[in-house]
């Protein structure tokens, strides 16, 4: 709730970032960037022996499992504030994200986090003749209880 609200803070600062001749950036807030920064090499340290192309089996319930799941939620957090944000603050948190290689980072484990076969395994309903169900063609429901 509180990550869209963040941008405003930052709408009010956003004279002093035009004047300068150089490409000027302004990071996402700094906790969550510091979090992000940690989660990142935690995940290098896990994913370090397997390839783009190969992916990773991450068992649930696991530690890994926890590493992942925070820094994807994370980046979650990190896509709501830009969501939020005007374009012109969009764009000096891209330059920060870009100088800091964040994006890249992130894209590079996603590609060996993807499953091999994304099918999704929950409650269906068996029709004869339908598609096999996938990640990408159902609703995912994360709600905490």
């Amino acid at each position: 709730r509180l990550m869209p609200e963040l941008p405003k803070f930052d709408d009010e600062d956003l004279k002093s970032y035009g004047d300068e001749e150089e490409e000027s950036a302004l990071s996402p807030p700094a906790a969550l960037m510091s979090v992000l920064a940690t989660q990142e090499l935690l995940l290098e340290n896990i994913l370090e022996c397997i390839p783009v192309g190969e992916f990773a089996v991450i068992q649930p319930r696991s530690d890994e499992f926890c590493l992942v799941l925070g820094y994807l939620l994370t980046w979650k957090l990190t896509l709501a504030f830009f969501k939020a944000a005007s374009s012109q603050l969009r764009v000096l948190y891209s330059q920060y994200l870009r100088r800091t290689k964040s994006l890249n980072k992130l894209l590079y484990h996603l590609f060996r986090l993807m499953p091999e076969n994304p099918v999704f395994s929950g409650p269906t309903s068996e029709v004869p003749n339908k598609e096999t169900k996938t990640f990408f063609t159902e609703e995912l429901h994360l709600d905490v209880k």
